[in-house]
């Protein structure tokens, strides 16, 4: 099998000095209110001296564009009406030619190759109403991670206009869903870009991979695979593309016992597994460098899908404890299971916000599906983002303001699955760019 590497190079940040002004009132988008009343900003073309640098130029502002875009929250505009021609981002643009066509923001940049062959790319973002400077940052990286460097400026941009973490420089691991020869089922990790850009396999089809989860540092993640004829947890490092069986090494599990859905404890030594060692599933605590479990809940009833919060001190999960399935907190240590959700129907796939604040899940209630969210405490109703035939998966945008999901469709020849994201307000529903079907997303950290 092919390893898949991740050697970045670094990206320095230099700020420019912004243009003094007087004080005013700061441009902002409101994330929970910005879909309804989009903020128009003009993306101008990254200008440069050389061909290539005009064409890094034109690529970056395109992904920019596109990433901003696909928030809900920006409404960028046509370039066809652009009134000045920018030229120099260093000279004040006018102001007067932006605010005519209903810029309220203002992105303009430089591509530069320098003698080493790395791109210099500079960028200012101006408030066109108070022609103030918003923002002034350079990014210095090899030519092939000209992608990263738009995303990380769409990021700076996010940020500033909103006061939130941006999203954009990250990737998504997935389950790439196919039917081979004699019509098995192939199920197999695949990875891309947040924008679906740069897609790639991990495994091969001949086994089944299922239900990939990332580490904090975005450079491993866990699986499932039945590859040995039982469900069992694997470790994926993307940097040497080496694989292990959780399992093999250390604490074995029951005869004829399986494990299934794993997630890191965010200081990326331990996993919560939700595993079968004598009868009913129940969740372990994996500690990954002494290769050890520890059993955290006993109860008879399936215990699984454990998801720790952000600061590791509870973990959520679903149960049937009390008849059907519904969802729990309790404290790391597995003390103090307390029951959080008590409406109708069953509830699945408890993922923690990495706000801290809410709990996403799914459930099935009256022949269809529901995906939505909780507050971590239980407190308050719960709010369905979206309902359909089949939803399952969630996982969060690492500001906590974004769920994918899978979907599934009715369709003549069985149901077609797909990946989809949807913002808390549950509006800015879009289906994710991946050729073919696709299911189980699993949303890395910020890169570093």
């Amino acid at each position: 099998m092919t390893a898949v590497r991740y050697a970045f190079a670094s990206l320095l940040g230099l700020l420019f000095l912004a243009a003094g002004a007087a004080a005013q009132t700061p441009l902002r988008v409101d994330v929970t209110e910005g879909h309804l009343d989009p903020l128009p900003i003009a993306i101008v073309e990254f200008v440069g001296e050389e061909a290539a640098a005009l064409e890094a130029g034109a690529d970056i502002a395109r992904v920019v564009t596109n990433d901003l875009e696909s928030t809900g929250l920006f409404a960028p505009l046509d370039p066809e009406a652009f009134i000045e021609e920018i030229g120099d981002i260093d000279l004040r643009p006018r102001f007067a030619d932006w605010r005519v066509i209903n810029a309220k923001a203002l992105l303009v940049g430089r591509v530069t190759i320098a003698e080493d062959g790395r791109l210099l790319v500079a960028f200012r973002l101006w408030d066109t109403v108070t022609e103030t400077q918003l923002l002034g940052l350079q990014f210095v990286s090899v030519p092939e991670n000209w992608r990263r460097v738009a995303h990380k400026v769409a990021d700076a941009v996010y940020e500033e206009l909103t006061g939130e973490e941006g999203y954009f420089d990250t990737r998504i691991v997935y389950v790439a869903e196919g039917t081979g020869p004699d019509g098995e089922p192939i199920r197999r990790l695949a990875i891309m870009d947040q924008d679906g850009a740069n897609p790639s396999s991990l495994t091969d089809r001949s086994y089944m991979a299922l239900l990939p989860n990332f580490s904090p540092s975005a450079q491993q993640i866990t699986y499932v695979s039945f590859r040995d004829g039982q469900a069992t947890t694997y470790l994926y490092d993307l940097e040497t593309g080496r694989q292990e069986a959780l399992f093999d090494a250390g604490p074995s599990l029951a005869e004829g016992g399986q494990s299934l859905s794993a997630r890191f404890h965010p200081n990326g030594r331990e996993l919560a597994v939700s595993a079968q060692r004598r009868g009913g599933h129940d969740i372990f605590r994996f500690d990954l460098r002494m290769r050890t479990l520890r059993q955290l809940t006993t109860h008879p009833a399936d215990d699984v899908e454990p998801s720790y919060s952000p600061d590791g001190e509870r973990i959520v999960f679903s149960s049937s404890r009390g008849g059907n399935s519904q969802l729990y907190v309790m404290n790391a240590d597995g003390s103090d299971p307390t029951r959080i959700t008590f409406g109708e129907g069953r509830y699945f796939t408890p993922v923690w916000s990495p706000r801290g604040d809410l709990i996403a899940f799914t459930k099935q209630h009256g022949g269809l599906f529901a995906l939505g969210v909780v507050r971590a405490d239980g407190s308050g109703e719960e709010r369905i983002l979206w309902e359909g035939y089949f939803v399952d998966t969630p996982t969060w945008s690492p500001n906590g303001r974004v769920i994918l999901f899978t979907r599934g469709e009715r369709a003549p020849g069985g149901t077609q699955y797909s990946i989809w994201s949807i913002d808390l307000a549950g509006i800015n529903l879009r289906r994710m760019p991946i050729q073919g079907q696709s299911s189980d997303p699993a949303w890395s950290p910020l890169i570093d």
